[in-house]
């Protein structure tokens, strides 16, 4: 039976069987393992991981005194939650997704072919073009309001080899789109976009054996990890141009609300908007992407698990903002409907986060492929009852999507 207790009541013997945070925030590379080493347990107790699922089947159970909260009830927690954000008004896209996606994958192209550039130089130690990124946000700000789903979709779509550079140019997507949901405009969006796409600078000057190594960090490895803001706000700073959003959100969009962030463990109020912005946006599209030691999760399961950790990691009002971004459903999940059918989330609608568009193309009652059909689930009586793992069912929903 699965559990979630609190990090301070796990012993030797338990098997974990999820760490209930973004896997940043610790150095275990592993979903499940037997706790068995003391060092083990005592880097859990002190990375800031705050809760652990166990499996009582496969490892020893808490003691019945101890408050535990079953899965059942963490799942009613998180659909309250999304309800809540589902009602909520939205920003309306001035085109549809089919008449931006072409634009926005000109604009993508470009924007990680000026990253890899910037991040060259900073690797050389030279001052970064902070201009050049500005007039990349810009476009990236332009591309968002006409229809943000395009430019976010394609953001998503990077693999492990080039996560670093695309990772920053989705970062400055999602934070124009969420400035935008926040009710930011001109300079300020920009300011953000700038911040999006050299938050992550420092980790030029990790070392790749450290940055990319696929099993589990030493402790010593986990802190020169965490050493990446600081430095990269050590080279921002000399950089002509530069402003206060960029260095603000570089330095702190690992911090927590709880104070259990880094690099100085900033809480409640000593973390900026800017900041909290940046977490959210940061968090997101490292768990939506693969890693060399992690495969990323789907859009949608990753807004479910965001929904279990915010409280102490993330502001509610900027988590909720964010939902009402990116949707309960993004573009790009794969969804089954009441009716049976499979089918890939295109584009959100203006009357609910529950009902966005949906092109179908597979029935599950038949097992086999069906006409594609895009389907208004605003006016229809069809509803989404499941979020699917498009590799389980072996579909490229990229294509499918025509993202």
């Amino acid at each position: 039976m699965l559990k979630k207790i609190n990090v301070r009541d796990v012993k030797l013997g338990m098997f974990i069987h999820e760490i209930s945070g973004s896997w940043m925030d610790h150095p275990f590379w592993k979903k499940s393992f037997k706790l068995s080493d003391p060092d083990d347990l005592k880097t859990l107790r002190t990375c800031g991981i705050q809760e652990v699922w166990i499996d009582t089947g496969k490892g020893l159970d808490v003691e019945s005194s101890i408050e535990a909260v079953s899965p059942e009830e963490e799942r009613q927690v998180v659909e309250n939650t999304l309800q809540q954000a589902a009602s909520s008004v939205l920003v309306e896209p001035r085109v549809s997704l089919h008449e931006e996606v072409e634009r926005a994958r000109k604009i993508h192209a470009k924007a990680k072919q000026a990253v890899v550039s910037m991040f060259q130089e900073a690797r050389m130690g030279k001052a970064l073009p902070v201009d050049q990124a500005a007039e990349l946000a810009d476009e990236i700000n332009q591309s968002i309001a006409r229809n943000a789903g395009a430019l976010l979709s394609l953001a998503r779509l990077k693999n492990k080899d080039d996560y670093t550079y695309l990772h920053s140019v989705a970062v400055c997507a999602l934070m124009i789109a969420l400035g935008r949901q926040l009710g930011f405009e001109g300079d300020t969006l920009r300011e953000l976009g700038v911040a999006g796409l050299l938050h992550d600078v420092g980790k030029m000057m990790i070392p790749d054996e450290v940055l990319n190594k696929p099993g589990r960090l030493t402790d010593e490895e986990f802190e020169i990890i965490k050493s990446h803001p600081l430095r990269g706000w050590e080279m921002l700073k000399s950089s002509p141009g530069v402003n206060a959003v960029a260095l603000d959100v570089c330095l702190h969009h690992h911090e927590r609300i709880d104070g259990a962030g880094y690099p100085e463990r900033l809480a409640g109020d000593g973390v900026s908007l800017f900041a909290r912005m940046g977490a959210v946006c940061d968090v997101y599209d490292a768990i939506t992407s693969d890693r060399c030691y992690k495969k990323g999760w789907t859009p949608g399961e990753s807004i479910r698990k965001m929904v279990e950790w915010k409280d102490g990691h993330f502001d509610d009002r900027v988590f909720q903002a964010f939902v009402k971004t990116v949707g309960i459903y993004p573009a790009g999940s794969l969804v089954k409907l009441r009716s049976g059918r499979l089918g890939v989330v295109t584009d959100q609608t203006e009357k609910s986060l529950l009902t966005p568009l949906v092109k179908v193309f597979f029935s599950t009652k038949s097992n086999g492929h069906i006409m594609q059909e895009i389907i208004d689930l605003a006016k229809t009586s069809d509803s989404i009852v499941n979020v699917e793992d498009p590799v389980v069912w072996g579909f490229d929903l990229g294509k499918i999507a025509g993202i």
